[in-house]
């Protein structure tokens, strides 16, 4: 039933994926993966562990691609990289995929330190701009009755109150202007030239980036190697369909990308494979769908479809995460058709096939 929108090549098998090189950058370190082009491996203090960030030589200087959260250790981490890699060239811009603090955590403070311009797409830069605004607020009424409504126990939503607004804790400030990146725009780095592309799901307006030339890739969290990026709905717009986004997103890299590109993701290593990897992606959500469907035989609330959509065990650390991607494959299924939603007296929301 939910297959048909979205075909995959045998996507019952698992990605074949090949990794590109054999080493890969000591947390911290750098390595050169091409001419002009160098890894940077930035660690995290959370369960991903790292993320990957990429420095781009230019004539005149660097471009930096993503940033890491934002903290003295990853700060000291750049001012490192920067005094080894770029051999007293300038850096001359900051580029962000995407919002989420691993990504675009120190670009405000990288921007101030070399007086430099940050490139992003519009809505990632606004919303961001919002979210770090957020810093000590009390959450607001309407996401207390959003995650009510999904079902969280009084523990649960004092964990939440109790940690809203920590976004801006691991991102600096953004610089009051910046330059928009557009699906289609074309960046010169390095003597080469990378086309923009434009994903949505993850986040609003995911900037990846495409070298057709050296068939190269720069795809952010919009193609891991071996996880799946988080695609949630929020409280400030709970009727969101971001898995429809999602999937679309993947569908149109599937069309957009060679099977042979070199990806260099923002988690795992670099990797050949992209359609492989494609498939199984589309394929990992629309199984989810299928099994919230046959869940919600019975009613459910979005906190009791977790048994259908996750392996691992969900504990108030990644409730939040786990109760948005719950509502973003419910509120596919609702805009299907094939899910109603039902509001208790107590305001909590049930699920159940229509």
């Amino acid at each position: 039933m939910f297959t048909q929108s979205f075909p995959c090549d045998d996507a019952s098998m698992p990605a074949a994926i090949s990794y590109e090189f054999e080493e890969r950058p000591v947390a911290g370190q750098t390595m050169r993966v091409a001419d002009g082009m160098h890894w940077l491996r930035m660690p995290l203090p959370f369960s991903l562990g790292h993320i990957n960030l990429w420095m781009l030589e230019e004539n005149q200087g660097w471009a930096i691609v993503d940033t890491g959260i934002c903290t003295d250790m990853s700060k000291d981490v750049w001012r490192q990289a920067i005094a080894s890699v770029t051999k007293g060239k300038p850096v001359n811009h900051v580029v962000v995929t995407h919002l989420h603090p691993d990504h675009v955590g120190c670009a405000g403070w990288l921007t101030g330190e070399h007086d430099v311009d940050l490139w992003m797409t519009r809505e990632e830069y606004l919303l961001c701009r919002i979210l770090v605004a957020d810093t000590g607020r009390p959450a607001p009424e309407e996401a207390i009755n959003f995650y009510h409504a999904a079902g969280f126990s009084p523990d649960s939503m004092h964990n939440y109150q109790k940690m809203f607004g920590m976004f801006g804790k691991y991102v600096a400030p953004l610089p009051e202007a910046y330059r928009r990146l557009q699906e289609g725009n074309v960046l010169k780095f390095a003597g080469h030239s990378w086309e923009v592309l434009v994903g949505r799901g993850h986040s609003l307006e995911h900037a990846c980036f495409y070298d057709p030339d050296r068939n190269f890739f720069i795809s952010g969290d919009q193609l891991l190697p071996t996880i799946s990026s988080n695609v949630s709905v929020y409280p400030t717009e709970p009727r969101a369909n971001p898995l429809k986004d999602w999937l679309e997103s993947l569908q149109m890299l599937k069309t957009r990308l060679p099977e042979d590109v070199l990806v260099f993701p923002a988690h795992g290593k670099p990797f050949r494979g992209a359609h492989g990897r494609l498939d199984a992606l589309m394929q990992e959500h629309l199984d989810g769908l299928s099994a919230l469907h046959e869940l919600c035989k019975e009613p459910r609330r979005a906190i009791d479809a977790f048994p259908a959509l996750f392996k691992s065990r969900i504990s108030n650390s990644n409730l939040v995460m786990a109760t948005g991607e719950s509502l973003a494959h419910l509120n596919y299924l609702l805009e299907e058709g094939v899910l109603l939603a039902e509001t208790d007296s107590d305001k909590v929301t049930w699920y159940r096939r229509s």
